[in-house]
């Protein structure tokens, strides 16, 4: 897998279909927690919910052939489960099917409890 400076890069190199839900996903997560940083963390994108924030206070997204993972932390996954029952998981991973609309509502919760979360721990 090539190396990607920006989150902009690594989108522009997915297919067109992939390309939309990575930006349909990124804006998500941007407009639910404006002050994320972006970055490129193990090879794709993630955004840093804190200030400097190590793995798991990021959240990270991929494009595949058939799906977009996002990676929002085990905690959420395990908060959202029954939102999530119809779409295949992983720990601390959801596969949105590429042929299927992004559950946006369901993204941005999700977003904003892992925010809410981690702010939470630093009190």
């Amino acid at each position: 897998m090539p190396t990607f400076e920006t989150v902009a890069d690594y989108i522009a190199a997915q297919p067109p279909e992939v390309q939309s839900a990575l930006n349909t996903l990124r804006a998500l997560i941007l407009e639910a927690a404006p002050e994320a940083t972006e970055l490129i963390n193990y090879k794709i994108p993630a955004y840093a919910l804190v200030p400097g924030g190590k793995r798991d206070q990021q959240l990270m997204m991929a494009g595949h052939s058939k799906f977009v993972g996002f990676y929002p932390f085990p905690t959420t996954m395990a908060a959202f489960s029954e939102a999530l029952k119809d779409y295949k998981q992983g720990k601390g991973s959801v596969q949105f099917p590429l042929d299927q609309p992004l559950p946006k509502e369901l993204i941005t919760r999700m977003v904003r409890f892992r925010q809410q979360e981690l702010q939470q721990q630093k009190k």
